[in-house]
């Protein structure tokens, strides 16, 4: 039996979802002081930069409706 095209996406987007969620569980072990050395700065480079791509990833998914759009004066 194939796969649909949702099933595909569920199964994929569940697994990168969790990555990205596990790879930020990550980051935030970085907080530690103990054993590492940071200032504020460098916290907000590193979030301001997830939070670009973010709002990249998402307005992809938000531009599928508009591609298939034709331009009309009216």
């Amino acid at each position: 039996m194939s796969e649909t095209k949702r099933e595909k996406f569920i199964r994929i987007a569940e697994a990168r979802t969790n990555k990205i969620i596990d790879m930020v569980k990550l980051l935030g072990n970085c907080s530690n002081k103990a054993v590492y050395d940071y200032t504020k700065e460098d916290v907000k480079i590193i979030f301001s930069a997830i939070e670009e791509e973010l709002k990249k990833s998402k307005s992809k998914f938000d531009a599928t409706d508009s591609k298939n759009k034709k331009f009309k004066l009216r």
